[in-house]
């Protein structure tokens, strides 16, 4: 394939109709063929479970048992259930209010200013959103709650109110909008505002008419992704909230695990699931007009050191937003963890003797990065598929029209999308009465929790993959299949080589997801191979301060795991475009 590099550098290829139609241009064969195994794992692991809990949930068991789809009105009519819709909404529409009111000047500080410890302070602030929410209540627990640091100072306490809920969505979604609006504002041409001030605008109303419109549907894509987050949030809001609070995800899990009510379960999934699919779609169609409505500039040349009273200020003020919001409660976290003299929470982990667990709670470690590594080659394998499917072109039809393979594949790039928001308790539980009978009997194997795991390191997997792919040559991929490669070929030889680091990237960001993943493993963790995040939320609901104080020493393992990974990824990226 050097051969192929050589060619296109010596004589590019005259007008597109010149270019013989061959390999990832010439069929949507190639583009079917990545995508069966993308497809057969979806299906069998995603859509089969959920599809088994709703027809569990709605139809009469037996011979013949008919649907009961009167239930569902029955159940939305219940008062209760209405509550916990209107919380669930309202709670996530505050919160995406208040990330981005917090976050955006955090994005034109990364966008525009340039200043020591940049890049670490960028890993910092992403820290919060690949560690599993269960840490992340346990962190704001540590600060809040019973015991907490403000607790201590002054007496306020605000675990089960709202504005703990609240304060923990923003903690956990700050990155979202700072990387998302951020790497979009760090490629807006500033001559253009600049322009904009010479011919009289005064800087609010420059940024107002210029840079706003340009960064509309970053924020708005940025915005879908928070409530998305928010709405089916599940660890912070069943720690943090208690009896008082429950959103449709917690709902579901009360209703599943508790109550065994399938078809009150079964309902809410599919609200869940119509409110998710909505929310994918417009995020789709802000994305696909961030790409294709503006020209961009190179990251590299809009930033610059701060200017000014006012510009220093600001960057102050971001950076103590960052101390109090982010650092302050994962640093209360470490110190809980080191309440006990020498070591004793940690120690503590070692010893099988709290009647929690069938092993010591330090075994939760081993077991979390065995999972993760299975879990992130699974996401590598079909991410990785999924992104090369979705990359190739197919040969436009005669008469204009989109081909069906185009249409297909567009279908398909929102499946990919659909585990981030469809309930993972659901697809947990699902796996559970799914996946009992051969060929499928999987609920004794160790592989089902690595599967629930790689559901939801996939959609990293193609988001991070899917914009190097896309900026690779077209004419490197056509000259080599002129020279007779076949798709894989072109694939292992072209494009590769020049997607690796992307690929390191993405198999980092599986890592660190499924390393954290709760919701569902919860459900198929066997009580002598828990996770960490199992086990911190079990450690949670025993009384007792050691039980706290072991939960908080291995939320602090996870949190140094977790930013480790994030400070190799840093120091991994090349570019700073892309939502992560």
């Amino acid at each position: 394939m050097d051969l192929a590099r050589t060619e296109v550098a010596k004589e590019p290829p005259g007008p597109a109709e010149a270019v013989p139609r061959r390999g990832p241009r010439r069929g949507g064969a190639a583009r079917l063929g990545l995508m069966a195994l993308p497809v057969a794992f979806f299906g069998v692991f995603f859509a089969y479970p959920v599809a088994a809990i709703v027809v569990r949930g709605l139809k009469t068991e037996g011979r013949g048992g008919g649907w009961q789809f009167g239930r569902i009105a029955e159940v939305l009519g219940d008062s209760g259930i209405r509550h916990v819709l209107w919380f669930t909404t309202w709670q996530a529409l505050v919160s995406t209010a208040l990330t981005l009111l917090i976050a955006l000047p955090g994005a034109y500080v990364f966008a525009r200013f340039d200043f020591r410890g940049k890049d670490v302070l960028r890993a910092v602030v992403t820290v919060p959103f690949v560690l599993p929410t269960v840490v992340v209540g346990t962190a704001f627990l540590a600060l809040v709650g019973r015991g907490g640091l403000l607790d201590e100072l002054g007496g306020v306490r605000l675990d089960t109110t709202v504005w703990a809920i609240l304060l923990a969505h923003v903690f956990f979604n700050y990155a979202v909008v700072v990387r998302t609006v951020g790497g979009l504002w760090a490629q807006l041409d500033p001559r253009q505002e600049e322009a904009a001030r010479m011919l009289g605008a005064s800087p609010f109303g420059a940024w107002r008419k210029v840079t706003l419109p340009a960064l509309g549907p970053a924020v708005a894509a940025a915005a879908l992704m928070v409530f998305l987050f928010t709405f089916t949030s599940f660890g912070v809001v069943q720690i943090l909230g208690g009896p008082t609070f429950s959103t449709l995800e917690v709902e579901i899990y009360r209703q599943t695990s508790e109550i065994f009510d399938l078809t009150t379960a079964a309902v809410l999934t599919l609200v869940q699931f119509v409110a998710v699919g909505l929310i994918l779609a417009v995020h789709a169609w802000t994305v696909r007009r961030r790409e294709t409505a503006l020209r961009l500039v190179d990251a590299l040349l809009t930033a610059r050191r701060p200017r000014g009273a006012g510009q220093w200020a600001l960057l102050a003020g971001v950076l103590a937003t960052v101390v109090v919001l982010i650092l302050l409660p994962l640093g209360v976290l470490v110190e809980r963890s080191l309440d006990a003299p020498g070591f004793g929470y940690y120690k503590a982990l070692t010893s099988d003797d709290s009647g929690i667990f069938l092993v010591a709670p330090i075994e939760a470690i081993g077991n979390s990065l065995s999972y993760a590594c299975a879990a992130t080659a699974i996401a590598v394998l079909v991410g990785g598929l999924a992104a090369a499917a979705l990359t190739l072109r197919t040969r436009p039809r005669g008469d204009g029209k989109t081909p069906v393979t185009d249409r297909l594949v567009r279908g398909f790039d929102a499946l990919l999308m659909l585990p981030l928001g469809v309930s993972a308790v659901t697809v947990g539980f699902g796996f559970l009465i799914a996946l009992d009978e051969p060929p499928l009997d999987l609920r004794s194997s160790w592989i089902l929790v690595p599967l629930a795991q790689a559901l939801v390191g996939v959609p990293f997997v193609v988001r991070t993959m899917l914009p190097v792919l896309r900026a690779v040559d077209e004419r490197l991929r056509e000259a080599a299949a002129v020279l007779g490669a076949s798709p894989w070929r072109v694939w292992r030889e072209v494009d590769l080589p020049l997607v690796r680091r992307a690929l390191l990237i993405a198999a980092g960001f599986a890592f660190a997801v499924s390393l954290g993943e709760f919701g569902a493993t919860v459900f198929i963790a066997r009580a002598d191979n828990p996770t960490l995040p199992v086990a911190v939320a079990r450690l949670l609901g025993r009384p007792g301060d050691l039980n706290y104080g072991q939960a908080m020493a291995l939320s602090t393992i996870l949190m140094v795991v977790c930013a480790v990974a994030l400070l190799v990824l840093e120091r991994l990226r090349t570019d700073r475009t892309g939502e992560f």
